[in-house]
């Protein structure tokens, strides 16, 4: 089988390279390959605490694992296909042959049937942020939930000494009336608010894959206040690595800080531009580098942004800024679901 070299943990695929909210795609190398497994399913999905949709998701998440590879590698994708409809996975971005760029309605690869399986198999040309995608049955299955981030890292030049992988989504979910029973009417005096437990929901609510009113937006799936922080040290340089599939554009800004961004849509810009906030269009990959963090903390917006001052990280590290700001969410502080990604294959068969 050879040996498999796997991420160690489900948030951090290396101490450099985090993807808050979200997990990294396990592989394993045989004679030099680096091979993943992406299995397309229906899933149960919490956006924010106590809002779970059923969506579709790669692996049992929203968003898909992040792939990550080097240029130049030969990578397997080996995609399981457990909807009830055909699908297709298209690399966004990425110059791979036509053969398996998984967009099947103009003959870029198979549709890959309900409960069959399609082994990706392409050599990674370039380095940069890019996307992997649904593409069947128009944008349907992709607002669905089925998508996620590929990362292709040079093969020398680190620039940064800490990247975020963060995927932006929108969703349009329906409102759902079957949830237990809320009390209404006014507060019992002699019970203490300390005692009174969240409410539970019972019911998953759908979405509505073709509906543009999104009422829900998402960071690798979370909306505020379930947004992990992004914890730096003071002093790192630190590239935020963005990705949009969403229909909106969504500007994106640092509370209290400005960046460089130096690359749009996968590739590297020929001048870095400064700005301190960066309009994020749909389907565009834009990574971008804040020079250096100096400031106490950032504030607000969906993701607190938390400077340690520390030589090392603690085991258990927890964010030190205070939200105070909030963007176009929703927030329900109730019942945490209980969905857990299932466990992969190791090899292929």
């Amino acid at each position: 089988m050879g040996n498999a070299s796997l991420y160690p943990s489900r948030h951090l695929g290396t101490p450099r390279l985090i993807a808050p909210n979200a997990a990294f795609a396990p592989y394993e190398i045989v004679h030099g390959i680096r091979r993943f497994h992406l299995t397309a399913e229906v899933i149960a999905h919490e956006l924010v605490r106590g809002v779970v949709i059923q969506a579709w998701g790669y692996n049992g998440s929203i968003p898909g694992p992040v792939i990550v590879t080097h240029e130049g590698e030969r990578i397997q994708v080996a995609l399981h296909n457990r909807l009830p409809e055909p699908t297709a996975i298209h690399w966004h971005g990425l110059n791979v042959p036509n053969q398996v760029d998984g967009v099947p309605e103009i003959g870029a690869g198979p549709l890959v049937l309900p409960g069959q399986t399609y082994v990706y198999d392409f050599a990674v040309p370039q380095s940069g942020t890019f996307m992997y995608h649904a593409h069947a049955h128009d944008a349907k299955q992709e607002m669905m939930g089925l998508g996620g981030m590929f990362i292709s890292l040079p093969r020398h030049l680190q620039t940064a000494d800490r990247e975020f992988i963060i995927l932006l989504q929108e969703w349009s979910v329906r409102d759902q009336a079957a949830t237990a029973p809320a009390t209404a009417g006014h507060p019992d005096p002699s019970v203490s608010a300390a005692s009174v437990q969240p409410r539970v929901v019972t019911s998953i609510r759908t979405i509505d894959p073709m509906s543009m009113d999104f009422n829900y937006f998402t960071m690798n799936g979370k909306s505020y206040p379930d947004t992990e922080p992004l914890l730096v040290r003071y002093g790192e340089r630190v590239r935020i690595r963005l990705g949009n599939l969403s229909m909106d554009s969504h500007p994106m800004h640092l509370h209290g800080h400005t960046f460089h961004v130096v690359a749009g849509d996968g590739w590297p810009l020929p001048v870095r531009v400064l700005k301190n906030s960066m309009n994020v269009a749909p389907a565009p990959n834009s990574p971008f580098v804040h020079p250096r963090w100096t400031s106490s903390s950032a504030k607000g917006g969906q993701t607190p942004l938390s400077p340690f001052d520390t030589q090392d990280f603690p085991s258990d590290p927890r964010p030190v800024a205070q939200v105070t700001e909030r963007l176009a969410t929703r927030a329900y502080r109730i019942t945490p679901s209980t969905c857990t990604d299932p466990a992969l294959p190791r090899v292929f068969r």
